[in-house]
């Protein structure tokens, strides 16, 4: 009886040692209460607790995928998106992730949505279109700053779509056609403006050298006689017959 009564107990403080066994891998940490208390960190690899005075609570230290569903926003120049993105985050101190908030990984997602709909309501859509890499980085100051007592560290974040209706769509497009007509008008008057100040210039050089006129003349007398598919008149200045003149009276 005393030897049934003893192997009964052993078997019984076995148990108990073999409950009070963790083995914790690479990327998990325990933290572990005594009495209820928070006690400390262990792991990771094999940890000893004892039962019923000690409780442990098993976090992950692995970086976590984090979708934001999309939510509705008035940019500030009061267009309505819905925009979605995702958040990376791990657990940096396992003890305020447990200590300081019920689920950790909850309250990530409603701050992420919340400061998703505060940040990009402060921007126009423009800057929403074209500043995503400035918009990312300011999510992930305003997130990380905010989760930090909690013992999330936020790696990055990252908008994913931006989706408009149609008729804003077509508003854009006709935006952009518009401003290309603009640049178009623009660059042809500057283009129009280099061409006068040049025959201006051209202008007041002939004007000072009539040789040169005439010999403009010629040049383009030339240039149009290569032309066999129309009949051309080209009227002869003055100056120049009075040039063929000169030379005849001098070989007289």
């Amino acid at each position: 009886m005393d030897q049934l009564l003893i192997f009964s107990v052993c078997i019984i403080i076995a148990l108990i040692l073999i409950n009070g066994i963790r083995i914790l891998r690479e990327y998990e940490r325990g933290v572990v209460f005594f009495l209820g208390r928070f006690y400390k960190v262990k792991g990771p690899g094999l940890i000893i607790i004892i039962p019923i005075l000690q409780q442990m609570v098993k976090v992950s230290k692995r970086i976590v995928v984090l979708d934001i569903p999309p939510q509705d926003i008035i940019s500030k120049d009061n267009v309505s998106v819905k925009v979605n993105a995702v958040v990376y985050y791990r657990v940096n101190k396992p003890d305020l992730a447990i200590n300081n908030v019920e689920n950790f990984s909850e309250a990530t997602s409603q701050l992420s949505q919340t400061t998703l709909r505060s940040i990009l309501g402060q921007h126009d859509l423009d800057e929403m279109l074209s500043e995503r890499d400035k918009l990312n980085t300011s999510l992930k100051n305003v997130i990380d700053r905010e989760s930090d007592s909690w013992g999330i560290k936020i790696s990055s974040v990252e908008i994913k779509d931006i989706d408009i209706s149609q008729t804003m769509v077509k508003a854009i497009a006709r935006q952009a056609e518009a401003e290309r007509e603009r640049r178009a008008k623009i660059i042809n008057a500057e283009g129009e403006l280099q061409s006068a100040e040049n025959l201006s210039k051209a202008a007041l050089i002939l004007n000072k050298q009539p040789v040169a006129l005439q010999l403009r003349y010629l040049q383009t007398l030339l240039d149009v006689s290569t032309n066999d598919s129309s009949t051309i008149v080209f009227p002869i200045p003055l100056e120049i017959l009075d040039i063929f003149k000169k030379v005849a009276s001098k070989e007289k």
